[in-house]
């Protein structure tokens, strides 16, 4: 099955602490169904000292699922379902349901 969101997408979250918020897809894990967002859902993780590295508090993005984030409208950035078409080249590619958009990528 195509990927509905792919990494590079502009995403919206939906729901959770950083509801409307939006961010730029790093990695997308698709046999947990979940991505994570550069800059969203922030968590911090207490990191042990080693000879390598210092130790301390840091901070990460940590995954989201996909339920909870939706493609950015390209034309007005809102929130959009997409669906696939055939292009004007004779290959599948996404639009936006919101206002038929092709979605680069």
């Amino acid at each position: 099955m195509a990927a509905k969101i792919r990494k590079g997408d502009k995403v919206v979250v939906l729901t959770g602490r950083d509801k409307g918020r939006t961010g730029e897809v790093i990695e997308v894990r698709p046999d947990e169904d979940r991505a994570l967002v550069r800059g969203i859902n922030i968590v911090k993780r207490h990191q042990r000292q080693t000879g390598r590295q210092d130790g301390g508090i840091t901070s990460k993005e940590a995954p989201l699922h996909l339920s909870n984030i939706a493609v950015a409208d390209p034309k007005d950035g809102k929130p959009t379902r997409v669906g696939f078409k055939i292009g004007t080249d004779g290959r599948k590619v996404r639009f936006a349901k919101r206002s038929g958009v092709e979605i680069d990528g």
